[in-house]
């Protein structure tokens, strides 16, 4: 059988932007494939552009994300629209290579659950964005690789191929911000699901506005950073203690504080 990728984009007032980002994408990905630009509302400016794209590219389209707003909830409902075995997120900033997605497909059809685009392993860079998000996340990425043996040096990633078939069995807790590839990466470490990783080089977005909240993915990602660690669990036993992570991540900020 064919091997074929879904490419789930979440998306938030792209406008025009977001042009560019699906001409490369369009260019760059060989293997059959789908791609999902998903939205939160129907007014949202990044549809007029997906739609004109989709008039020339029949693998583009746009869908309106009901699960919720945010881009938890958007890359959820990505992936239960998705139609093909293997589904990659990336983000609608071009901040990603997407060169690099029938790759990382392939890694998922020759066995690994989840295989991640690397920012810290040997070959793999950062050019940009805010220094202390960074240095966080490489410290986190590194001592995950490391120490958890996760099978990846940079778990928090967004940018990252998964077998649908182990999404819909692990299923995804999150609900908001960006800690989903944590989340799935920690699940299948737990589980003793292979992981892999190929280098990536990551450029910050030069048009539009980041809509990352660092200071609400602080408390959450460590969760699920701990969680990481740690025997190998049962798939009852991982689902319910994700599930009680996400209670924890998914209350609002007060009723949250306390918890931490």
């Amino acid at each position: 059988m064919t091997l074929g990728v879904s490419v789930v984009i979440p998306a938030y007032n792209e406008g025009d932007s977001v042009v560019p980002v699906l001409e490369r994408l369009g260019e760059a990905v060989q293997l059959p494939c789908e791609i999902l630009v998903v939205v939160d509302f129907a007014e949202d400016t990044t549809i007029p552009y997906v739609e004109k794209m989709a008039a020339v590219d029949s693998r583009v389209r746009c869908v309106v994300n009901t699960y919720g707003r945010g881009p938890a909830n958007a890359v959820r409902f990505g992936i239960d629209v998705a139609t093909h075995p293997v589904v990659v997120v990336t983000m609608a900033d071009g901040s990603d290579d997407p060169r690099q997605i029938d790759d990382l497909a392939r890694l998922v059809e020759r066995g690994v659950v989840v295989a991640a685009a690397s920012r810290y392993s040997p070959g793999g860079q950062q050019v940009g964005g805010p220094l202390l998000k960074g240095l966080m996340s490489r410290t986190a990425g590194r001592s995950l690789g490391l120490a958890g043996r996760v099978g990846t040096k940079d778990a928090t990633n967004s940018f990252k191929a998964y077998s649908r078939a182990f999404i819909q069995e692990v299923g995804i807790d999150s609900r908001s911000g960006f800690e989903i590839g944590l989340e799935l990466t920690a699940k299948a470490r737990r589980l003793r699901r292979p992981v892999a990783e190929l280098p990536t080089i990551w450029l910050d977005r030069t048009l539009g506005e980041s809509n990352f909240d660092l200071q609400g993915w602080i408390p959450k990602y460590l969760r699920w950073y701990r969680f990481a660690f740690g025997p190998a669990l049962s798939l009852d036993q991982v689902k319910r203690e994700a599930r009680q992570i996400a209670d924890l991540n998914n209350r609002p900020p007060k009723e949250r504080k306390a918890r931490v």
